[in-house]
């Protein structure tokens, strides 16, 4: 959801229900910090499956040569 789209739905949401989109509005930042371990640990393995990848793939790269497209 782009940034636009998110406050356009925020201020619907404060239209319709004010009070839980104060609650929303309060809790999001909230919500972020509980959920950034969990992307850093996303980003962590995506690297280790990337490295894995490569040393595993290394000596296929070897036996190409170095003209190999």
């Amino acid at each position: 959801m782009t940034g636009f789209t998110g406050f356009i739905l925020w201020l619907i949401l404060l239209i319709l229900c004010w009070p839980l989109a104060l609650v929303a509005l309060i809790l999001y930042p909230f919500v972020w910090l509980l959920l950034l371990p969990f992307r850093l640990v996303g980003i962590t393995m995506d690297a280790v499956f990337a490295l894995l990848k490569a040393i595993l793939l290394l000596p296929a790269r070897l036996l190409r040569g170095p003209h190999a497209v």
